[in-house]
């Protein structure tokens, strides 16, 4: 009985271990969403690009809350819609770019954040990217911000992006549903470019007001 006790107490000692390093490795944060219109989006972000995912790794970042991990994404750019810099919106197929999403696998801890796209290697995305202060790009609004495009070599590209699952609010902090959008490329292009447009001359309005 003896031999037998002590087993079960080794065992249950060792479950408790994994137990605690598997919490110790693994985390997850919940995601509340403000919900974006697709003019919110163009007018907040740093930078708009049509592109193609051609890699990606993992790794860590320090921020005001700690050291997070994301993964990496490498994109070839196709289209600049928007960007800080001075831009040519023809065809460009040398440039590329990187952008953070968070969550991963890193030195032995996995983060997962709720809301976090997922973007697929060879997949051509138009993207809503933010740069902050640190150089660090991500995506706005997380999924809301990514657009899969479908049928892109046949010259009727459609951009779609799903209802996030998220708990989403509107600008007044209530709760609301999110809808799937899809459209044609040609469409959000439009929209985008007109919505930077729109933004560009109230900005010069407002100037001259001053």
């Amino acid at each position: 009985m003896r031999v037998w006790t002590r087993l079960i107490t080794v065992f249950r000692s060792i479950a408790l271990a994994l137990s605690v390093s598997a919490l110790c490795a693994a985390h997850a944060w919940a995601t509340t969403l403000e919900q974006l219109t697709l003019d919110d989006m163009a007018q907040k972000s740093t930078a708009i690009v049509r592109a193609r995912v051609i890699g990606s790794h993992a790794g860590s970042h320090a921020g005001t809350q700690g050291t997070n991990i994301y993964t990496y994404f490498e994109l070839q750019v196709i289209e600049t819609w928007k960007s800080s810099e001075p831009i040519n919106r023809q065809v460009n197929r040398q440039k590329t770019t990187e952008v953070a999403v968070p969550g991963g696998a890193f030195d032995g801890i996995r983060q997962s954040v709720t809301g976090a796209p997922e973007l697929k290697p060879g997949q051509e995305y138009v993207l809503f990217l933010w740069t902050s202060r640190s150089g660090l790009t991500q995506i706005i609004g997380l999924s809301q911000g990514v657009f899969q495009l479908s049928g892109e070599g046949s010259g009727k590209a459609v951009a779609q992006r799903p209802a996030a699952s998220e708990l989403m609010l509107n600008h007044s902090g209530l709760p609301v549903d999110d809808r799937p959008v899809s459209m044609p490329l040609q469409d959000l292009r439009a929209h985008v470019l007109q919505a930077l447009a729109s933004a560009k001359l109230g900005a010069v309005k407002l100037g001259a007001a001053k």
